[in-house]
């Protein structure tokens, strides 16, 4: 594999990359990418291609448009080299957010994205946790959509908590799926947030259904931006008499002032993944974020590409049976 196989970092995923390399075994593939006074953007493999299956690590997260353009000109500039195979793991999906049309004349960027990823040359996309799985129809490329749910749910499985005081709560009716995956895992039944969303970043909790009082409620959802969502349901639950109150979310987006929010907030711990990285300067923000790694999923899942098995044989590492 090592000969047949690099991986690239463009800039918003060096240091995961750097990670999934150490566990593969094998070197980080040297590439430069380069932002001109104009805002044009220059990206160039600094090795042969020529008949290597190519894996682009970016996280396609702040500035999105910028990172997105990063993953098309490297695509481009690997598919003019000869690339054997190009594989795009963008651990988080931006744009996915905007995946229909909830008012007259809205885009479905999330299907354009696709689009262009296609075009441009891709031949594999990995994600985790699309924020709607659909958005894997607008592909006809192969796509796999992991999810963290699992090493979420193992961690929270590490605390022991008492099954009986334990309850997982889905921020809204959409995440319920989610919801239920993790209950699954912990043994324990689920509620829902019931709210309102009256216009972006405004979330308006309504009610609780399901049963949090005195209970330890973890609530898990897949992105948490502005977290005026999140703090919103996380007080509620505590107006309904819920004792400790712990998120699981995968993509820490942590837009405009979300860690000093979450930094007051009612949740006593909040577990995230590096899918987007945590600066040092955010990390200084809080001290109730714990980062877990999906650089080991990553590892296994480009090893099990390469070598024609099941992707997902990723979920062995937390025991979780991924066809449930």
């Amino acid at each position: 594999m090592v000969k047949e196989t690099v991986v690239f970092a463009l800039t918003s995923s060096v240091d995961l990359a750097a990670e999934v390399c150490r566990k593969l075994e094998i070197p980080l593939g040297k590439i430069k990418v380069e932002h001109f006074a104009d805002g044009e953007i220059l990206v160039e493999p600094q090795e042969s291609v020529r008949g290597r299956n190519v894996f682009i690590i970016q996280s396609t997260c702040n500035p999105v448009t910028e990172r997105l353009m990063e993953v098309l000109i490297c695509i481009d500039a690997c598919k003019r080299a000869s690339a054997g195979s190009i594989n795009i793991i963008m651990p988080y999906y931006g744009y996915a957010r905007q995946d229909r049309k909830a008012k007259p004349r809205q885009p479905i960027t999330s299907k354009l994205v696709a689009n262009l990823l296609q075009v441009a040359g891709a031949n594999r996309i990995l994600t985790f946790d699309l924020h709607a799985a659909q958005i894997q129809g607008y592909f006809d490329i192969p796509i796999d959509d992991l999810t963290a749910v699992p090493m979420i749910g193992q961690y929270f499985k590490e605390k022991n908590f008492d099954k009986e005081d334990l309850v997982v709560v889905s921020p809204d009716h959409g995440g319920v799926t989610r919801a239920r995956r993790l209950a699954d895992i912990l043994e324990a039944p689920i509620a829902i947030i019931d709210k309102r969303r009256p216009k972006p970043n405004m979330v308006e909790a309504q009610n609780v259904i399901g049963d949090v009082e005195g209970k330890n409620c973890i609530v898990i959802d897949d992105i948490c931006d502005t977290a005026g969502s999140l703090v919103a349901g996380c007080q509620i639950l505590k107006d309904h008499g819920a004792k400790d109150i712990y998120t699981g979310i995968t993509h820490g987006v942590f837009s405009r002032d979300a860690l000093d929010k979450i930094e007051k907030s009612t949740i006593k711990e909040m577990v995230i993944t590096d899918t987007i990285a945590l600066t040092p300067e955010q990390a200084a923000k809080t001290t109730k974020i714990t980062v877990l790694s999906v650089s080991e999923m990553i590892a296994r899942t480009i090893d099990s590409i390469e070598n024609h098995s099941p992707v997902s044989r990723v979920y062995n590492l937390y025991n979780y049976d991924s066809y449930k």
